[in-house]
């Protein structure tokens, strides 16, 4: 048994010890309070049944503290009796005072202050039953005033009690606080890992697929094609496992919540002409153009706008009917936008739904979109499949630095542009110009 339980099971001991030990002062004090001699008159009892009634509270002291109220009536009762037999009892207001302090320790403060008022005023008047020089004789004053302190102790202790109380409600509420906002924390990372995992390897599963599927139709009729394909399944395959790599060092990398992680540098919207060869390579036909200053875009709305494109691109890769897309960047005085287009039948595979279908892509890109203080829409337009997104050049709309939202959505290791795997191109090789849409 540890020193916690062993310290648990002696508490129970220790309050019998300290009930037991106030039980025997407080009738000490009563006892010789009330045989005490005094050298005036009306304090000692002159018969048997004055004795019997100044030392009765010795009998329901113990009851003081299930029955406060109770025993505060009886002793001022038994004090009315005394002073009727000619006693102004010292030993009786000690008792009272022991009951007023339990009535304040258990009760709200208006309560004990009635009751305590209540006591004084008829220990008072009951007291004119003796021979003394009125309410201000200075007996009478102590009496009262020693009622009052302790009703004052006995507020002053439950006081205390309350405010540690409060302070062991406060220090759970904060516990509590403390656990929810750490489950927040883990379901915001899970979330940020889900999203950077498909950005860093849904386009390559797609071009392994496709790969796959132009080998199995040609093994036997052109066993060169059927080579070169799975030589690009192999490469998509080997960029795939170095990118998850990547992730996995990352998530094993102690302090992976500070900026200085084995990251490596994120790409942003000067690498989109990379991301467009490798689709072309990858056999899908891309048309595009942008408007503005590309290098007014800063670092994080650039990343956003990048990962839009390859969103893009990816579904036009796997979606589209006709393996062609059409990519426009406008940038403006303030704001800079992404379109994506690409051919498609809106009765095909939901591509513009895909976060209805279970898919996480467009979901992601909302989350980051909406991170930066864009926006992004998507959906079918007649026969034509639309993704656009606009984002602020300077990331948001109210600050000047990234807030830690976007930080975290945008912190883990990026997959620069690099040589993808290809399948047999359908079409010529779209240049990166300037230029306006058609």
């Amino acid at each position: 048994m540890g020193p916690e339980w062993k310290d648990l099971s002696a508490a129970p001991a220790r309050q019998r010890a300290k009930r037991i030990v106030g039980d025997v002062v407080g009738t000490a004090l009563i006892f010789a309070s009330a045989m005490a001699p005094h050298h005036q008159t009306g304090y000692v009892p002159s018969s048997t049944w004055g004795y019997i009634i100044v030392l009765s509270p010795i009998i329901v002291l113990p009851l003081r503290r299930r029955f406060p109220r109770e025993f505060v009536a009886t002793a001022v009762a038994l004090y009315v009796v005394a002073a009727s037999l000619g006693v102004l009892s010292p030993g009786i207001v000690v008792a009272l005072a022991f009951g007023m302090f339990a009535v304040s320790n258990r009760y709200p403060r208006r309560v004990s202050v009635a009751i305590c008022l209540g006591a004084i005023a008829i220990i008072m008047i009951s007291s004119n039953l003796v021979p003394v020089e009125g309410v201000s004789d200075p007996r009478i004053v102590q009496f009262a005033a020693l009622i009052a302190f302790g009703a004052a102790a006995g507020d002053a202790a439950r006081s205390h009690r309350e405010l540690i109380r409060q302070a062991f409600d406060r220090a759970e509420r904060a516990e509590q606080t403390r656990e929810i906002e750490a489950q927040r924390r883990v379901t915001e990372e899970r979330l940020r890992i889900a999203r950077d995992l498909h950005d860093a390897v849904a386009h390559q599963i797609s071009v392994i697929s496709l790969n796959a599927g132009v080998a199995t139709s040609v093994l036997e009729t052109n066993p060169t094609a059927a080579r070169e394909s799975l030589e690009r399944v192999r490469g998509a395959a080997r960029t795939v496992l170095t990118e998850i790599g990547d992730l996995m060092r990352y998530l094993r990398a102690e302090d992976s919540d500070d900026n200085t992680g084995p990251t490596k540098p994120q790409v942003g919207i000067d690498h989109v002409q990379d991301l467009i060869q490798q689709f072309e390579t990858a056999g899908l036909d891309v048309t595009s153009r942008h408007q503005g200053d590309l290098t007014s875009i800063q670092e994080i709305p650039g990343q956003v706008l990048y990962r839009v494109v390859q969103e893009g691109l990816t579904n036009a890769h796997k979606h589209g009917s006709e393996h062609r897309a059409h990519v426009l960047i406008s940038v403006h005085q303030d704001t800079a936008t992404v379109l994506v287009t690409n051919p498609a039948v809106s009765t095909a595979q939901p591509q513009g739904n895909s976060e209805k279908a279970g898919g996480r892509g467009l979901l992601g890109l909302r989350e980051r979109t909406a991170a930066v203080g864009g926006h992004l829409e998507s959906g079918h337009h007649g026969g034509t499949y639309r993704l656009s997104a606009t984002v602020p050049t300077a990331g948001h709309t109210h600050s000047d630095s990234p807030t830690g939202q976007e930080q975290s959505l945008l912190r883990l290791p990026a997959t620069p542009s690099s040589p993808a795997p290809s399948c047999p191109s359908r079409g010529p090789r779209a240049s990166f110009e300037q230029g306006n849409p058609a």
